[in-house]
Formats: structure tokens, C-alpha cells, sequence
């Protein structure tokens, strides 16, 4: 897939633990996990949303697109 998930750098830079970032957004840390590993077919706007608010981050940040090669 051409999207990458950036999610576990952002984490990283902000010193935050992935369960800390579930319990605050809302969502499972098994669905958070299978965020952070680009397993997820789909993210929700409004869980993006909770994400970019929390880490205070841009989108841009946790998504990357890179050509498939």
C-alpha cells in the first residue's frame, strides 16, 4: 500500500505510550495497534481528529504516501 502509518514516530517524539493515546481518544489499544502496524483498512476523520488534537500533530504527520515500487 502506498499510504504509510507514521503513528509510532509521532508517539515516540511525544513520549507517549500507545495505551496512554487509546484511553485518551477512545478507541481500543487493539485497534490502535492495528492502526500503528498500517494493518487498518480505514480510519475514521473523527479518530484522526482525537489523534492530531492529542499529539498535537498535523494529519501530514501520521500519513505518509509513497509511490508502490
Amino acid at each position: 500500500m502506498a499510504i504509510i502509518i507514521n503513528l509510532d514516530v509521532v508517539l515516540a517524539q511525544r513520549k507517549m505510550k500507545s495505551n496512554e493515546l487509546a484511553k485518551l481518544i477512545g478507541i481500543t489499544e487493539q485497534n490502535l495497534s492495528i492502526l500503528k502496524t498500517g494493518k487498518a483498512r480505514a480510519i475514521r476523520l473523527s479518530t484522526l481528529d482525537a489523534i492530531c488534537r492529542h499529539l498535537q500533530c498535523m494529519p501530514g504527520d501520521i500519513l505518509e504516501f509513497r509511490e508502490d515500487q
